[in-house]
């Protein structure tokens, strides 16, 4: 989640040195385009053809299509809605994640869980401070934007049970590649000078990003990866007022205070149950 967070912050500077000069169909078709381009070498050099299989070719599918609908949405809300308060109901992704992952893949949601989410969330409340009159078009598109990453998150996890990250990313540059560009023909021109630059950082970062992530929800459940990913607003926070000279105050450092002590709460494991388990290590022995 560390590479994760790290990717998310170069991703979100590229689309800050690119917002308003390129349209958010054609930022989505090129860096799908160059993931496509560096995952295909990649396959090709370490010659894992062999796990790119079309046996959940529809699941690949709908975690595409609604990670994709994400995006745009998210880039959407930007231009209707203050960034703060775009970023406010973002991070509302763990709650819809959590319902969705105990519907449909029966993960509990225990009180730690509950616990983390709601400090997770207090904290980017107190750090972005979003206004009362948040619910018009701009945050309901936010909101729609934050749904449909909680879909794509939980599609993720089922893939990781199967599918190897090397598959995850392949299928996410060929299946969104068309889709964007359907929505950059309207409005196509080419980029200039050093915005090429940019758009190839963008296609490298979303690709380790989300193999950051595939290999994250490999290794644990899905409601605590999402969790941990509170850590990349103070993050990019602290990174916009150095490269941007974005007033950074000291609610930033109490929100991020908040949401480090849901990840250690989420983290920590009961004493409880790790006398409960020596005892049954010790009995076992014993037998």
């Amino acid at each position: 989640m560390s590479g994760s967070i790290f990717s998310f912050c170069l991703l979100a500077i590229g689309g800050r040195e690119l917002g308003g000069d390129l349209p958010v169909g054609l930022m989505l078709f090129f860096r799908s385009l160059f993931s496509l381009a560096f995952i295909s070498l990649v396959i090709f050099f370490i010659k894992e053809k062999s796990q790119i299989t079309i046996n959940r070719l529809p699941l690949h599918g709908f975690r595409n299509l609604v990670h994709f609908a994400g995006q745009y949405c998210w880039f959407l809300a930007m231009g209707l809605l203050p960034l703060a308060e775009v970023f406010a109901l973002e991070f509302t992704v763990p709650l819809w994640t959590a319902l969705i992952a105990a519907l449909v893949l029966k993960e509990k949601i225990t009180l730690r869980k509950s616990a983390a989410i709601v400090l997770g969330i207090s904290g980017v409340l107190v750090i972005v401070q979003p206004g009362v009159a948040m619910f018009d078009t701009g945050a309901l598109v936010a909101l729609a934007a934050a749904v449909f990453y909680a879909l794509a998150h939980t599609a993720v996890k089922s893939l990781s049970s199967t599918e190897k990250p090397v598959a995850i990313l392949f299928y996410m540059s060929v299946l969104q590649l068309p889709v964007a560009l359907c929505f950059a023909l309207p409005q196509w021109q080419w980029p200039e000078g050093i915005q090429w630059l940019w758009l190839v950082l963008m296609g490298l970062a979303a690709l380790s990003a989300h193999y950051c992530i595939a290999r994250a929800m490999l290794s644990t459940e899905v409601t605590t990866v999402v969790t941990l990913d509170f850590l990349r607003l103070p993050l990019i926070a602290l990174i916009a007022g150095l490269l941007y000279q974005e007033g950074v105050g000291f609610s930033l450092f109490v929100g991020a205070a908040l949401m480090l002590a849901g990840n250690l709460i989420n983290l920590a494991k009961p004493v409880a149950g790790k006398a409960q388990q020596a005892g049954k290590q010790q009995a076992a022995v014993s037998d």
